[in-house]
Protein backbone atom coordinates (compact mmCIF):
# COMPACT_ATOMS: atom_id res chain seq x y z
CA UNK A 1 0.00 0.00 0.00
CA UNK A 2 2.51 2.18 0.99
CA UNK A 3 4.92 1.42 -2.11
CA UNK A 4 1.98 1.89 -4.17
CA UNK A 5 1.20 5.48 -2.57
CA UNK A 6 5.14 6.60 -3.16
CA UNK A 7 4.55 5.43 -7.02
CA UNK A 8 1.20 7.46 -7.49
CA UNK A 9 3.32 10.25 -5.85
CA UNK A 10 6.21 9.83 -8.52
CA UNK A 11 3.85 9.02 -11.29
CA UNK A 12 1.81 12.58 -9.86
CA UNK A 13 5.26 14.35 -9.96
CA UNK A 14 6.34 13.12 -13.24
CA UNK A 15 3.06 14.80 -14.69
CA UNK A 16 3.30 18.25 -12.91
CA UNK A 17 7.01 18.49 -14.58
CA UNK A 18 6.03 17.74 -17.85
CA UNK A 19 3.10 20.30 -17.54
CA UNK A 20 5.30 22.81 -16.21
CA UNK A 21 8.01 22.66 -19.29
CA UNK A 22 5.10 23.10 -21.68
CA UNK A 23 3.28 19.82 -22.08
CA UNK A 24 -0.23 20.60 -22.51
CA UNK A 25 -0.65 16.50 -22.43
CA UNK A 26 -0.13 16.71 -18.79
CA UNK A 27 -2.23 19.28 -17.90
CA UNK A 28 -5.23 17.67 -19.57
CA UNK A 29 -4.16 14.30 -17.47
CA UNK A 30 -4.35 16.24 -14.58
CA UNK A 31 -7.36 17.95 -15.04
CA UNK A 32 -8.72 14.07 -16.04
CA UNK A 33 -7.51 12.63 -13.26
CA UNK A 34 -8.76 15.11 -10.38
CA UNK A 35 -11.96 17.36 -12.41
CA UNK A 36 -14.22 14.59 -11.28
CA UNK A 37 -13.88 14.42 -7.64
CA UNK A 38 -13.24 18.09 -7.41
CA UNK A 39 -16.46 18.66 -8.70
CA UNK A 40 -18.07 16.78 -6.33
CA UNK A 41 -16.60 18.65 -3.71
CA UNK A 42 -18.03 21.95 -5.12
CA UNK A 43 -21.24 20.84 -5.88
CA UNK A 44 -21.97 18.96 -1.89
CA UNK A 45 -20.61 22.57 -0.55
CA UNK A 46 -22.58 25.22 -3.34
CA UNK A 47 -25.52 22.94 -4.37
CA UNK A 48 -25.97 24.23 -7.56
CA UNK A 49 -24.47 22.93 -11.01
CA UNK A 50 -23.63 26.18 -12.37
CA UNK A 51 -21.44 27.49 -9.59
CA UNK A 52 -19.98 24.22 -9.02
CA UNK A 53 -18.88 24.54 -12.85
CA UNK A 54 -17.73 27.86 -12.13
CA UNK A 55 -15.57 27.18 -9.30
CA UNK A 56 -14.39 23.78 -11.00
CA UNK A 57 -13.15 25.88 -14.11
CA UNK A 58 -11.50 28.56 -11.30
CA UNK A 59 -9.55 26.26 -9.34
CA UNK A 60 -7.79 24.59 -12.14
CA UNK A 61 -7.22 27.63 -14.02
CA UNK A 62 -5.62 29.28 -10.55
CA UNK A 63 -3.92 25.70 -10.21
CA UNK A 64 -2.08 25.63 -13.14
CA UNK A 65 -0.90 29.16 -13.68
CA UNK A 66 0.45 28.54 -10.14
CA UNK A 67 1.96 24.56 -10.88
CA UNK A 68 5.51 25.83 -10.24
CA UNK A 69 4.51 26.85 -6.75
CA UNK A 70 3.59 23.71 -5.67
CA UNK A 71 5.56 21.72 -3.05
CA UNK A 72 4.56 18.11 -2.82
CA UNK A 73 6.61 18.15 0.12
CA UNK A 74 4.19 19.61 2.02
CA UNK A 75 0.97 18.79 0.54
CA UNK A 76 -0.46 16.13 -2.07
CA UNK A 77 -1.90 17.73 -5.41
CA UNK A 78 -5.17 16.52 -4.60
CA UNK A 79 -4.97 18.47 -1.21
CA UNK A 80 -3.42 21.72 -2.95
CA UNK A 81 -6.23 21.28 -5.57
CA UNK A 82 -9.28 20.82 -3.07
CA UNK A 83 -7.78 23.90 -0.83
CA UNK A 84 -7.99 26.09 -3.88
CA UNK A 85 -11.56 24.99 -4.42
CA UNK A 86 -12.66 25.20 -0.60
CA UNK A 87 -11.37 28.55 -0.55
CA UNK A 88 -13.14 29.71 -3.64
CA UNK A 89 -16.54 27.88 -2.75
CA UNK A 90 -16.78 30.13 0.21
CA UNK A 91 -16.88 33.43 -1.45
CA UNK A 92 -19.92 31.89 -3.08
CA UNK A 93 -21.82 30.37 -0.56
CA UNK A 94 -20.97 33.48 2.11
CA UNK A 95 -23.20 34.69 -0.86
CA UNK A 96 -25.64 32.43 -1.44
CA UNK A 97 -29.22 31.21 -0.36
CA UNK A 98 -29.40 27.28 0.05
CA UNK A 99 -32.15 25.55 -0.85
CA UNK A 100 -32.78 21.73 0.40
CA UNK A 101 -31.22 18.88 -1.88
CA UNK A 102 -31.28 15.09 -1.79
CA UNK A 103 -28.88 13.71 0.73
CA UNK A 104 -27.78 11.94 -1.71
CA UNK A 105 -26.43 14.63 -3.97
CA UNK A 106 -25.43 16.60 -1.15
CA UNK A 107 -22.74 13.96 -0.27
CA UNK A 108 -22.50 12.25 -3.66
CA UNK A 109 -23.82 9.24 -2.33
CA UNK A 110 -26.29 6.77 -4.55
CA UNK A 111 -28.91 5.80 -2.06
CA UNK A 112 -30.76 2.79 -3.20
CA UNK A 113 -33.84 2.07 -1.74
CA UNK A 114 -34.53 -2.28 -1.42
CA UNK A 115 -35.84 -3.75 -4.34
CA UNK A 116 -39.06 -4.67 -2.84
CA UNK A 117 -39.90 -2.23 -0.51
CA UNK A 118 -43.72 -1.33 0.33
CA UNK A 119 -44.60 2.30 -0.40
CA UNK A 120 -45.19 2.93 3.07
CA UNK A 121 -41.51 2.51 4.04
CA UNK A 122 -40.49 4.05 0.97
CA UNK A 123 -42.21 7.53 2.00
CA UNK A 124 -40.78 7.09 6.08
CA UNK A 125 -37.24 6.52 3.46
CA UNK A 126 -37.72 9.62 1.96
CA UNK A 127 -39.07 11.69 4.81
CA UNK A 128 -35.35 10.63 6.94
CA UNK A 129 -33.85 11.86 4.37
CA UNK A 130 -35.35 15.28 3.81
CA UNK A 131 -34.91 15.46 7.38
CA UNK A 132 -31.26 14.82 7.00
CA UNK A 133 -30.84 17.42 4.02
CA UNK A 134 -32.38 19.80 6.33
CA UNK A 135 -30.51 19.40 9.31
CA UNK A 136 -27.33 19.47 7.15
CA UNK A 137 -28.32 22.85 6.12
CA UNK A 138 -28.53 24.10 9.21
CA UNK A 139 -25.19 23.50 9.87
CA UNK A 140 -22.68 26.48 9.72
CA UNK A 141 -20.37 26.96 6.72
CA UNK A 142 -17.38 25.09 8.64
CA UNK A 143 -18.74 22.49 9.90
CA UNK A 144 -20.48 21.45 6.30
CA UNK A 145 -17.03 22.10 4.90
CA UNK A 146 -16.12 19.30 7.80
CA UNK A 147 -18.73 17.00 7.37
CA UNK A 148 -18.71 17.02 3.57
CA UNK A 149 -14.87 16.33 3.29
CA UNK A 150 -14.82 13.46 5.84
CA UNK A 151 -17.82 11.79 4.74
CA UNK A 152 -18.37 13.10 1.68
CA UNK A 153 -15.06 12.52 0.24
CA UNK A 154 -13.33 10.29 2.35
CA UNK A 155 -10.77 12.20 3.59
CA UNK A 156 -8.25 11.62 6.76
CA UNK A 157 -8.51 14.61 9.56
CA UNK A 158 -4.88 15.75 8.76
CA UNK A 159 -6.16 16.22 5.06
CA UNK A 160 -9.32 18.01 6.26
CA UNK A 161 -7.38 20.06 8.62
CA UNK A 162 -4.30 21.00 5.56
CA UNK A 163 -7.94 21.85 3.28
CA UNK A 164 -9.89 23.81 5.92
CA UNK A 165 -6.06 25.80 7.38
CA UNK A 166 -6.60 24.53 10.85
CA UNK A 167 -4.93 22.69 13.36
CA UNK A 168 -5.71 18.43 12.89
CA UNK A 169 -7.40 18.38 16.27
CA UNK A 170 -9.92 21.48 14.99
CA UNK A 171 -10.57 19.22 12.14
CA UNK A 172 -11.56 16.83 14.37
CA UNK A 173 -13.57 18.75 16.31
CA UNK A 174 -15.62 20.38 14.03
CA UNK A 175 -16.63 16.68 12.36
CA UNK A 176 -17.27 15.13 15.71
CA UNK A 177 -19.37 18.91 16.23
CA UNK A 178 -21.15 18.90 12.96
CA UNK A 179 -22.23 15.05 13.49
CA UNK A 180 -23.41 15.97 17.22
CA UNK A 181 -25.54 18.55 15.94
CA UNK A 182 -27.12 16.41 12.90
CA UNK A 183 -28.13 13.73 15.47
CA UNK A 184 -29.69 16.35 18.24
CA UNK A 185 -31.12 17.71 15.07
CA UNK A 186 -32.23 14.62 13.79
CA UNK A 187 -33.77 13.08 17.23
CA UNK A 188 -35.45 10.76 17.23
CA UNK A 189 -36.41 10.78 13.67
CA UNK A 190 -33.95 10.13 10.78
CA UNK A 191 -31.12 9.33 13.23
CA UNK A 192 -30.18 5.25 12.27
CA UNK A 193 -30.13 6.19 8.81
CA UNK A 194 -28.11 9.02 9.70
CA UNK A 195 -25.49 6.48 11.05
CA UNK A 196 -26.13 4.16 8.10
CA UNK A 197 -25.06 7.32 5.58
CA UNK A 198 -22.30 9.22 7.49
CA UNK A 199 -19.54 5.99 7.12
CA UNK A 200 -16.48 7.31 5.31
CA UNK A 201 -16.06 5.34 2.43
Amino acid sequence: MIEDRRQSHAEIDAIIARAIAGDQVGYAELYDRYAAALYRLCYSLLMNEQDAEDILQESFLYAFKNLHRFDSGKASLKTWLYTIAVSRCRNTYRRKQFFTVDISQWLGLELKAPPAEAPEAALMRRDAEESISRALLDLSPRLREAIVLRYGQGMTYREISEVMGCPQKTAESRVRLGHQRLKQSLQPVGAGLLEELLRVR
